[in-house]
């Protein structure tokens, strides 16, 4: 397959700022097909981007035989019918973060996508960041040396924005579930994906009702390594904070600014490149990298990153993650992640 013909589902913010705006400007892949159930929006993004097949309904799109992959940028409850009918339908699905809902709402995308022989990606855009991308050929190569913890958080300043995001029945849980995820997805990223021994983890409900606003996270590793995770939607701070620390038995690095320090004879020297991208151009460039990938993949040359079954696993250390926020304990993470 030379050319990639996509299908957007759900025409919201991220789908108009950031997925729409990448297709448009990559040479192998195009917009064929737009559907929102809001029709009024659905027909105004039509209109503004000159597509003439609109739709309000899933099942009428999916029956557009130019379609070859299907882009699922709707809130997070219609994640799992639409991923799934969009499988069925013999497309392969690009799913804006989280997953789903629930483990068990991501199993059965899982699932499908495994009976359907259907590519699954999940849009987990930190991995994608050049920033990240440069720390972790660095931890890959073994500069750091063995990585024993990473400290990672997402702070953002108060607002008085309440989406669907902070209603529990359509997101799922709140910022854990949001922002708490990508940082999580991040971190056991850096570390290599080692198994999680234990998920302590404490939430707290300041602006919101239903979810939680801010939280801290912390996993024992079966190895003896250690992540904490700290997010938040609602902190009094002056700017939002995002972050990575890793350290090593050889060295130490962190993500925005990307700083690299390494242990040579007794000193640490920077081994930081010379020229990095601003902030905002990371941040633009995670999402391009993070599609043009996916397209990459549709067309069959190279395999899927961010797969649907990590994305599962990283649904089940959420789960975890939960119980100890209800339990207020120590929670075991079973071996099956």
């Amino acid at each position: 397959m030379n050319h990639v013909n996509i299908g957007i589902v759900g025409l919201g913010w991220v789908a108009q700022v950031v997925h729409i705006p990448i297709l448009d400007k990559l040479p192998d892949a195009s917009v064929v097909a737009v559907c929102d159930t809001d029709k009024a929006r659905a027909r105004y993004v039509s209109d503004k981007l000159g597509i003439k097949n609109v739709y309000t309904d899933i099942d009428k799109m999916l029956k557009q035989e130019q379609i070859d992959a299907v882009h699922v940028c709707t809130r997070t409850d219609s994640h799992a019918p639409v991923a799934i009918a969009c499988m069925e339908a013999g497309k392969d699905v690009l799913v804006e973060k989280p997953l789903a809902r629930t483990y068990d709402e991501a199993s059965r995308i899982v699932q499908v996508a495994k009976e359907t022989n259907r590519k699954l990606m999940v849009g987990m855009n930190t991995r994608f960041r050049p920033d990240a991308m440069i720390l972790r050929s660095f931890i890959e190569a073994g500069e750091l040396g063995d990585i024993f913890y990473t400290k990672s958080g997402w702070l953002q300043r108060q607002t008085n924005n309440k989406t669907w995001k902070t209603r529990k029945e359509v997101a799922g849980g709140g910022v854990f579930i949001d922002t708490g995820i990508v940082i999580l997805d991040m971190s056991l990223w850096m570390m290599g994906y080692p198994d999680i021994e234990r998920v302590s983890a404490m939430a707290y409900y300041h602006e919101t009702e239903h979810v939680e606003d801010s939280g801290v996270i912390m996993l024992r590793m079966v190895n003896g390594a250690t992540i904490t995770i700290e997010v938040s939607w609602s902190l009094n701070i002056e700017d939002d904070i995002f972050y990575c620390n890793v350290f090593g038995t050889r060295g130490s690095a962190r993500l925005n600014p990307l700083r690299l320090n390494k242990q040579l004879h007794g000193n640490i020297v920077n081994m930081t490149p010379a020229k990095l991208e601003k902030p905002q151009s990371l941040y633009k460039r995670s999402y391009e990298n993070e599609i043009r990938h996916f397209i990459g993949a549709v067309r069959g040359l190279h395999p899927i990153i961010s797969t649907g079954s990590e994305a599962l696993q990283r649904m089940k250390i959420l789960e975890a993650m939960y119980e100890s926020v209800k339990t207020r304990s120590e929670v075991s993470v079973a071996k099956s992640q």
